[in-house]
């Protein structure tokens, strides 16, 4: 089936290349996830802001059908229509096209000539292992590799990973950016964090005036296991230790599936990632790439392993896990709530890991973006 779907977005892009190419349209490409401050929106409200262009969006999220009810179901319809006639067109007929993940229609697809193709992604340095140096079929990783050979820059953080991102896009490092990441400037940037605490607060009252933990656990590729993680969790365990100064909250990633909720926590799974990270006092997490944001900020970050080995089998790293980690690696959940209630200084080890992953520590990303990318292809 998806054969069939991208054979038919190939066909309505092919008809749109015969409209001109609009040399101040800039196309924002979201295959899965994209919205908040992440780096494809920061770099889009950048744009905006210096003026001139004509900004417009393909969205993956436009072909997920809502089945609640006749006319819900018709109008999820119908920009899925859109996501095969409009963002073809848009995809089509603009010079400037930025994406932050694989785009498989793209595979299919024969730019421009004067088109200019560049990678963002969705994460920040080098953790686990994604795209090509990644676990994959033997499809998908011949349409990756199509994928790929049509881009013209991939951004990273960091000079230290590009030969990451080289790999992992199975591009020449020349192509490779380390130019900083657009939702890094906004992490970074003035932020008044005492008014987004009020207003989580005022959103969740049970958390005022308690420091706030955050659990953020990545997939594993089986939708099975996906669904038990939260198994992991001893909520009862917590709140005993902790619960009278600690509130402990829970955002899945956006692949888990998972429906699951636990009693006693707080679910910001649907909640802005960039506004947790500011007001979080500490995150649990795994093999997240959401331990960049928080060492970032210099912020704790414990890792909850309790499945490495298993892990390991089935997508390893690029350095070695318990030496490269800006944090305490524990394995029982006991061992977490003591290392909340008992911090250890860590910060030596997480500047080490800040400064190997991120090149710059300012608000300037966007803006050298903006620069190599556009203004020097104008």
């Amino acid at each position: 089936m998806k054969k069939f779907f991208y054979k038919l977005y190939a066909f309505f892009f092919a008809l749109c290349r015969l409209l001109p190419l609009k040399r101040r349209r800039v196309c924002f490409v979201a295959p899965h996830n994209g919205g908040g401050h992440d780096s494809l929106s920061e770099m889009r409200r950048y744009i905006e802001s210096v003026g001139g262009f004509e900004t417009v969006n393909v969205s993956g999220s436009d072909l997920r059908l809502d089945r609640s009810g006749g006319g819900a179901f018709l109008r999820s319809c119908l920009r899925a229509l859109r996501f095969f006639t409009v963002g073809a067109k848009n995809l089509a007929t603009s010079k400037f096209i930025f994406l932050n993940d694989n785009f498989m229609p793209m595979a299919s697809l024969r730019f421009s000539d004067e088109a200019v193709i560049t990678q963002l992604w969705h994460a920040e340095g080098a953790f686990k292992k994604f795209g090509l140096s990644a676990p994959l079929t033997d499809e998908v990783r011949r349409r990756e590799k199509a994928c790929s050979a049509r881009l013209d820059y991939v951004i990273c953080s960091s000079k230290n990973v590009a030969p990451v991102y080289a790999e992992a896009f199975g591009v020449d490092e020349s192509k490779v950016l380390p130019l900083g990441s657009p939702r890094t400037d906004i992490l970074l940037g003035r932020h008044d964090s005492d008014e987004l605490r009020r207003e989580f607060d005022r959103k969740h009252p049970e958390c005022a005036g308690k420091k706030l933990v955050l659990y953020a656990p990545t997939f594993r590729d089986d939708p099975e296991y996906d669904g038990m993680l939260l198994k992991n969790i001893d909520v009862a365990e917590f709140n005993g230790r902790l619960g009278g100064t600690h509130a402990l909250l829970i955002k899945l990633h956006p692949q888990l599936n998972s429906g699951a909720s636990l009693d006693g926590t707080v679910d910001v799974t649907s909640e802005d990632i960039g506004a947790l990270t500011m007001i979080c006092d500490c995150v649990v997490t795994d093999y997240s790439s959401v331990c960049m944001d928080f060492a970032l900020l210099l912020k704790p970050c414990i890792f909850y392993a309790f499945d490495l080995a298993e892990y390991q089998k089935e997508r390893s790293f690029y350095y070695e896990y318990e030496g490269y980690v800006p944090g305490r690696v524990v394995t029982e959940f006991g061992k977490v709530l003591d290392e909340i209630q008992n911090p250890r200084d860590g910060q030596a080890q997480r500047r080490r890991f800040r400064d190997f992953n991120f090149d710059y520590i300012d608000c300037g990303s966007r803006k050298r973006i903006f620069d190599a990318v556009i203004s020097n292809n104008l």
